[in-house]
C-alpha cells in the first residue's frame, strides 16, 4: 500500500454546511472518498492510499487539475483507491464535492 499526501491551495471555498460526506465502494474496483470539513478555507489536503505504486505524478496531476476547477477549500479529502482509473477519480471527487455542499439532512 503506498499513501500519498497533497496539500494544495485552495483559491475558493467549498460551500454548504455538511461537515463529512463519503461517495463510491472501495472494493468494486473503484474507490472511496470521504470529505471532510477543515479550519482552513484557502487549502485543501488529500491523503490517498493506493495498491498501484509508482503513480505519484499521475495522482499529483489529478488532483491539482481538480482543487484548481473545484470549490475546495476548506476540504481534507482521504481517498482509498481501488485501481480506479484517472477519469474515475475526477468523477468521485466531483461527486464527493457536490454531495458536502447539499444541505445539512
Amino acid at each position: 500500500m503506498e499513501n500519498l499526501r497533497f496539500e494544495l491551495p485552495a483559491p475558493r471555498a467549498a460551500s454548504g454546511t455538511k461537515d463529512s460526506a463519503i461517495v463510491g465502494v472501495v472494493a468494486s474496483g473503484n474507490l472511496e472518498i470521504l470529505l471532510e470539513r477543515t479550519d482552513t478555507p484557502d487549502r485543501c489536503v488529500i491523503d490517498i492510499a493506493t495498491a498501484a505504486h509508482g503513480f505519484d505524478a499521475l495522482w499529483s496531476a489529478v488532483t491539482a487539475d481538480f482543487v484548481e476547477r473545484v470549490a475546495t477549500g476548506g476540504l481534507r479529502i482521504t481517498i482509498n483507491d481501488g485501481g480506479a482509473r484517472p477519469d474515475t477519480v475526477s468523477l468521485r471527487l466531483a461527486q464527493g464535492v457536490r454531495t458536502i455542499e447539499e444541505p445539512q439532512a
